[in-house]
Formats: structure tokens, C-alpha cells, sequence
């Protein structure tokens, strides 16, 4: 080989190299550190700050969210409790549920070392600049938990320079503030929603966890919300377009296996000491300036009220939010 071959390789691979796309830079934003979460003795179950997102939405790749959890010295409260961190929208004052996770009975979450991971870029609209979060734990113990919260967020070549993300349902202020189930109640699950014209891509962001130990059984013995399988609808134009299957999740395999109380059985689609799963639900069309209805439909059920348990009405605690994505500026979707 030519000592010309050899250099012309070496000025080719040069070339390659600086016309490559650059490596994507990774912010790590430091919020709530080991805030104190606790019912009593002075302590709030919910928590709020103000934080500095020092990045710009239109560079934004992917967003994690990590929520670490240590014990405060009296120990980590023994139950498996709902939890959420939650972003304040400027525009509405209103709280957007960007994650939600269950407490494990008793001991941190240091068997997932940086803590349960979400993925939050849907937010990204609202995660940058001077943001204000909020992180709730339904703890009623005066031990509680210490929460620590980071944010990676990776600058690249996003799917979608700008998106915009708004509210459908928000019946996830605490674990019984969801939708009864079984029951007749006054929620209203419909809406109609108005996508802006510059849209390419739509999808809905669902996050449910049932609770409540009501009757009948289901033949396997398992009450409602908290342990019945069941598979529920949403419907676009009054049909059904997607689904979301509350099953198991495998419990027992959870990296966080020493636990102090019934962590390893199944319940519906969520478990102690875990993330809650976010179902995301993407139409096929990007629906640009059109409007279409929403409404969410539960899986048939009876409640009976013959439980032993002290309250025997069984929840969906529900948040549910529709995302536009563009590479080019767009307005916010309207929801009636």
C-alpha cells in the first residue's frame, strides 16, 4: 500500500468523522433531594419548588425522570403507598401528572440504583426554563419517605422539535379520587378534543392504577379496583380505537424483593415498589385541524357493597393528556 493510499484513508475517515452528526449532550438537572415526605409532626405529604431547566425544548431528544427514595432515621413508612411528581402548566395553573409510583412496604429503592426511571419527554414543552414541580406521597405516617428527584435530558435530534401537551382527565389527586367503579357516580369521562392544523404526529398519555378491595370477587378471588384484571376502552368518535389491558405485571420479579409486606402478588397493572406503567396510545393520522370525541369506558362491572372492608367502593385513579408533535411551531390542542 502507497504511502498516498495510506494518507488519503486517513483525510477520508477525517471527512466522515466531521460531517457525522454530533454526539447528543446530557443534562442532569438536580430538583427535590431527599425532601422529607410525612404525615404529622410537622411534615407535608406534598411538596413544592421551583427548579431552572436550562435547556431548549427544540433540542430535546428524551427526557428521564429518576425518583429515588431513601428512609428518613425513623425508617421508611411499611406501606405501599400512591405517589406522583407532578408539573404546574403556566398557561392553566393547573397540575400535570408527569410520573407516578408506588412506595415499596418499608425499605428504599436502592435495587434500582438511580431510582424508578419515567420517561417524561412528552412534557418537554413545559420542562424548560423556570419550572415548578410538585411530588406527593398519600403517606399517613409521621416516618414517611425522603425523596430525591433528577431529570437526565438528552439534547440531540428529537423525533419532533416542538410539542404541546394537554389535560383530559385529571382524577388522580389521590389514590381514591379516581373514578368509581361499579357504581354510579358523576364523573364526566368525555370530551372533544381540537387538534391544531401544523400537527404531524398525535398520541394520548394514560396513566391508571386501581384501588379498593370491593365485591363480588372475581372467580379467582381477587376484589376490585386493586386486584381484578380488567381491559378498558377509549373511544374516538365513539368507538373504540384503543385499549388498555390492567394486568399483571409480574410482581414477584421486581428487582426491590425485600420488602416488609405483600409486595410479590399481582395487582392491576401496577405494583409496590414500582413506576406505574405509562400507556401511550398513538393514532395512525396525525389529525391536523380536525376534531374528533373522547371518552373513556371501564370494563363492566357490578359493585355489590357486600365487602368486609371498611370503604367498599373501588377507584381509578386516572391522568390522561393528548401530545402534538411538529417540526414546526403549533398552537395547543383544545379539549371541551
Amino acid at each position: 500500500m502507497s504511502l498516498l493510499t495510506v494518507l488519503t484513508g486517513i483525510v477520508s475517515a477525517c471527512d466522515k468523522s466531521s460531517n457525522s452528526e454530533p454526539l447528543p449532550v446530557v443534562h442532569t438537572i438536580k430538583t427535590f433531594d431527599k425532601q422529607r415526605h410525612a404525615f404529622g409532626n410537622g411534615f407535608n405529604q406534598a411538596v413544592e419548588g421551583v427548579f431552572d431547566f436550562h435547556v431548549d425544548p427544540t433540542k430535546v431528544e428524551r427526557i428521564w425522570m429518576f425518583v429515588k427514595l431513601n428512609c428518613p432515621p425513623e425508617g421508611c413508612n411499611i406501606w405501599d403507598m400512591y405517589a406522583n411528581i407532578s408539573v404546574k402548566d403556566p398557561n392553566s395553573d393547573h397540575w400535570f401528572e408527569i410520573g407516578r409510583y408506588i412506595t415499596p412496604y418499608g425499605v428504599d429503592n436502592s435495587a434500582v440504583g438511580k431510582g424508578f426511571r419515567i420517561d417524561v419527554t412528552d412534557f418537554k414543552s413545559l420542562l424548560t426554563g423556570e419550572v415548578t414541580l410538585r411530588s406527593f406521597v398519600e403517606v399517613w405516617g409521621s416516618d414517611g419517605w425522603l425523596v430525591t428527584v433528577n431529570f437526565e435530558v438528552t439534547e440531540g435530534t428529537p423525533d419532533y422539535k416542538y410539542y404541546q401537551v394537554v389535560n383530559l382527565l385529571a382524577f388522580n389527586q389521590h389514590s381514591l379520587a379516581g373514578i368509581p367503579y361499579g357504581e354510579k357516580h358523576g364523573f364526566d369521562l368525555s370530551r372533544t378534543v381540537t387538534i391544531p392544523e401544523m400537527a404531524e404526529a398525535t398520541s394520548l398519555r394514560t396513566v391508571i392504577t386501581g384501588w379498593g378491595h370491593a365485591t363480588p370477587l372475581d372467580p379467582d378471588g381477587r376484589p376490585c379496583a386493586e386486584w381484578c384484571f380488567r381491559t378498558h376502552a377509549t373511544l374516538i368518535n365513539g368507538a373504540p380505537l384503543f385499549y388498555h389491558e390492567l394486568k399483571p405485571l409480574g410482581c414477584a420479579s421486581n428487582p426491590i424483593n425485600n420488602q416488609r409486606g405483600n409486595w410479590s402478588p399481582d395487582r392491576a397493572g401496577w405494583c409496590p415498589g414500582m413506576a406505574v406503567p405509562v400507556r401511550t396510545d398513538k393514532f395512525d393520522l396525525p389529525m391536523a385541524g380536525e376534531s374528533f370525541t373522547y371518552a373513556y369506558e371501564l370494563d363492566e362491572w357490578v359493585n355489590n357493597f357486600q365487602s368486609s372492608a371498611d370503604n367498599k367502593h373501588a377507584y381509578y385513579a386516572i391522568s390522561s393528556y393528548v401530545i402534538v408533535k411538529s417540526n414546526e411551531p403549533l398552537e395547543r390542542p383544545v379539549v371541551n
